[in-house]
This record gives C-alpha cells, sequence and structure tokens, in this order.
C-alpha cells in the first residue's frame, strides 16, 4: 500500500461495531493528511477488532489500537504533520486524537456532545483537534457503547505493549469494530 496516495475528496467508511452499523463521510478538504490516512487505515481493515477503549459519556469514544502490537508499531512510527482545525468538533464528528506536536497516527475518536472547544484547545504547542468526517448514519450507536470503564480508562502502554489479550482480561465488556470498509467516494 502507498501510504503517499491521496484519498477521494469524500468518501463513506461503514463501521460494522458489536452495537450496529455507523456510516461515516470523511472530507478530504478538513484535513487532507488524516483523511489520507484514514482512507489507507479501511482500506486494510486496520480497524477490524479495534476496540472503543475511551467511552466518556456526554464527551468522546475513542478507538485505534488494532489489538496486534506489531501492526499498530508500522503506523505510530509514521505520524502525521498537524493540520489547522478547519471543520468543528460538533456531535457525531470524527477527528484524530493526538498526545502532542505529530503524534496523530491512527487513534480516532467520536465527539458524542458538541465538543467545539476543542476546535482551539492548545496541547503540547498544538492547537486544535482537527475533524476528519462525520457520522452519517448511525449517529445512535456510539452513545450504547459500554462506558462503565470510564472512572479506570485502560491503560495506552498496556494496549500498545499487550494489545487485545490486555483488553479482553480486564475490560471484557468493551465494544468493539467487527470490519470497516469504504462503501462510496467521490473526486
Amino acid at each position: 500500500d502507498d501510504l503517499t496516495a491521496q484519498a477521494p475528496d469524500s468518501f463513506l467508511v461503514d463501521i460494522q461495531t458489536s452495537e450496529g452499523a455507523i456510516t461515516v463521510k470523511m472530507r478530504r478538504h478538513w484535513s487532507p493528511l488524516a483523511v489520507d490516512r484514514v482512507w489507507h487505515l479501511v482500506e486494510n481493515n486496520f480497524y477490524a477488532g479495534a476496540r472503543f477503549y475511551r467511552m466518556i459519556d456526554g464527551f468522546v469514544a475513542q478507538w485505534g489500537y488494532s489489538g496486534e502490537p506489531v501492526r499498530d508499531s508500522v503506523w505510530r512510527d509514521h505520524p502525521l504533520d498537524d493540520e489547522p482545525v478547519i471543520g468543528s468538533n460538533l456531535q457525531g464528528t470524527v477527528s484524530f486524537a493526538r498526545g502532542g506536536p505529530r503524534t496523530r497516527s491512527f487513534q480516532l475518536y467520536i465527539n458524542l456532545a458538541d465538543n467545539a472547544r476543542l476546535d482551539v484547545l492548545a496541547s503540547g504547542g498544538v492547537v486544535g483537534y482537527p475533524p476528519v468526517g462525520e457520522i452519517v448514519e448511525g449517529v445512535e450507536v456510539p452513545m450504547g457503547f459500554y462506558g462503565a470503564y470510564a472512572d479506570r480508562t485502560p491503560s495506552q502502554d498496556s494496549i500498545r505493549v499487550q494489545g487485545n489479550d490486555y483488553l479482553r482480561r480486564e475490560y471484557p465488556q468493551l465494544d468493539s469494530i467487527i470490519t470497516t470498509r469504504i462503501i462510496g467516494s467521490w473526486r
């Protein structure tokens, strides 16, 4: 897979989860580098088996680790440059999570509420979290993701090292992605 190939201007991603189907329309003009990355991840079904490991009611549902540490390291070793915020983190939009400059790689979150403050929130010298797309069908599905672990969010270091073995053992009720696929695109 050519990691430099450009995604279409917009495309639909079908995300089959343990709670139901979600369709997300990705918008390249909102965050070109990040949307190109999503295109490649979905084309490679990277997210099959990924757990929604961070569920904060009224805020976000986050996922990204494939559950296979070696597979994750390939993408983590190719972080994306930061981009300005064009869209807004409104309910139903999807954005990349990050932990500082050039740390966007494969972790995404769904805004469960209007979180426009994330458009201007500075963290590690980077301002804002640019959305990459928006849910066009199934916006209610993430609201049903298991969230009772909110007070003890899984350790990302443990996920990074042990993958889904750790999550199955310590957080067995987390919802997951069954498969992802592109179901339409426009240039």
